[in-house]
């Protein structure tokens, strides 16, 4: 039994080491009236910590109702399919394909937009750790002039199925929005996808931060356009930049901003 004697440091450490929900709750209940200011305060941290789990959890199982009921229909490996960099200037636009395990503990997971950029990293690691397989689907710049923007972001997903298809055969495509085009597997296009279904966001996730990760390689290659910064995108850094330097190999020249560039 923890006295009113116990350290605040004693305190601090322990309710740092409680994992469950219900020991987080059995935790604070505790110490709801301890008679010292600082064990009362962790013990109410402690309990919004506690909801906040639990409020996690619930969102996830949200997110989880429309695949599990594919599973629970007799349907094996569901892939969340998406694709990020439809906006930028320059660089790929990427896709990612997701087939989540049965059992999902990814707590936080969302649309990519929504997260912080630790976040997505943080989360990133842990459905590729967890996930049963995974496929990414790449077009260049070169390919998305040819292309059009829109026929590209296309390609790449059917890109990121293909390349999952390598490690597991997907029996359902849940895509954002979109229908994949060329390949055959029955698939739903769900309308804000990434922000209501797991295995969309999860293709998101892993999408934008394996994007992100190729534009900060480029921005050492290209200095002086801040790409580790701004992915790419429009911003007023972006476009002072392209005035001054003009578009570099990887600046998407069907894109106004660039071909007005070129021709300044």
């Amino acid at each position: 039994m923890e006295t009113a004697a116990d350290s605040l440091v004693e305190l601090r450490s322990r309710v740092e080491a409680v994992e469950s929900e219900a020991a987080l709750r059995r935790w604070s209940r505790a110490r709801a009236g301890a008679p010292r200011g600082g064990g009362r305060r962790r013990g109410e941290q402690g309990a919004r910590r506690a909801r906040k789990r639990g409020a996690a959890r619930r969102h996830l199982t949200r997110l989880l109702v429309r695949r599990d009921a594919l599973v629970a229909g007799g349907v094996d490996n569901v892939a969340g399919i998406d694709e990020v960099g439809v906006g930028p200037l320059a660089g790929p636009v990427v896709a990612a394909a997701v087939v989540l395990p049965g059992r999902v503990d990814l707590l936080g997971l969302d649309d990519s937009k929504r997260l912080r950029r630790a976040e997505r990293e943080r989360l990133a690691r842990a459905v590729r750790a967890q996930c049963v397989a995974v496929g990414i689907g790449v077009v260049e710049v070169e390919e998305i002039d040819r292309l059009n923007i829109y026929h590209a972001a296309l390609e790449a997903m059917r890109r990121a199925v293909v390349a999952l298809c390598e490690h597991c055969q997907p029996g359902h495509l849940l895509v954002d929005a979109r229908t994949v085009p060329g390949v055959d597997v029955a698939q739903t296009a769900v309308v804000h996808g990434d922000a209501t279904d797991a295995s969309i966001a999860a293709a998101s996730i892993v999408a934008k931060v394996y994007r992100d990760e190729l534009m900060q390689r480029l921005d050492e290659r290209y200095a002086g356009y801040g790409f580790a910064r701004h992915m790419g995108y429009g911003t007023a850094q972006h476009l002072c930049a392209l005035r001054e330097l003009g578009p570099t190999p990887i600046h998407r020249r069907s894109f106004a901003p660039v071909a007005e560039a070129l021709r300044a």
